[in-house]
């Protein structure tokens, strides 16, 4: 089983995480990630429930998932808001729970000074939006421009929206999701029919190699295997 790593409450600096952990306060510095990784590079497993926080932090725990060399699995158990929802692109494969969701929107800062001040802020902040839209365009691989607007609109997603829009690659615990199929054939059997089939292959393929000739067991091989059953010849 994965090791599991949670990424939950804000997303803070490493200095500040003592501040957090004695307030037993919920959250998730870029060291307290990088201590649970396992130095034996097996799977992890890392879940999401944040609103965000520091950009910096969040880059350089998106930055550590990516440069773990095992596999990484995101699931998004509750929200991905703002810096975690480019953290929650780090994953090989990114989950999402249909009762969670994902916000992406313009980084923001407080600022003071003259009209120089401000421009150099404003510039800052463009420049960090368009870094972080690079993550999800990198996990995406939609149009930049487009990445750009959705964090200008303050984009809120739900699981599906997630996964339209390439931030997520599948919604969990939907295993009985329809089959798209190209065929100018009959069709596929219906899923439940096959469902059936499956829990009763270890009875029905004896019997039915018992009760018929050499022919008629080839054939019935062949219709088996064409759906999906795990014969040992």
């Amino acid at each position: 089983m994965p090791k599991k790593i949670e990424v939950k409450g804000d997303i803070i600096s490493n200095d500040d995480q003592w501040i957090y952990d004695w307030l037993e306060w919920d959250a998730t510095s870029p060291r307290l990630i990088a201590s649970q990784l396992p130095q034996t590079q097996e799977p992890i497993e890392v879940h999401i429930n944040s609103g965000g926080g520091s950009v910096f932090a969040g880059s350089e725990i998106y930055t550590t998932l990516k440069d773990y060399p095992g596999e990484v699995t995101v699931k998004v158990v509750g929200l991905a808001a703002s810096a975690a929802s480019f953290i929650a692109c780090a994953g090989d494969r990114v989950l999402i729970s249909p009762t969670a969701q994902i916000m992406i929107h313009n980084a923001s800062m407080w600022q003071g000074g003259d009209y120089r001040d401000m421009d150099h802020a404003s510039t800052m902040l463009k420049n960090t939006n368009e870094s972080i839209a690079k993550a999800y365009q990198m996990k995406s691989g939609r149009p930049y421009e487009e990445l750009l607007k959705l964090m200008d609109d303050e984009t809120w997603m739900t699981a599906k929206q997630a996964v339209e829009w390439g931030l997520a690659d599948e919604v969990m615990f939907q295993q009985n999701t329809p089959q798209i199929v190209a065929s100018v054939g009959t069709g596929l059997l219906p899923q439940e029919v096959v469902s059936k089939l499956r829990g009763m292959k270890n009875t029905l393929i004896p019997k039915t190699i018992e009760n018929t000739n050499t022919e008629q067991v080839s054939a019935q091989l062949a219709l088996l295997k064409l759906k999906g059953a795990t014969i040992n010849e």
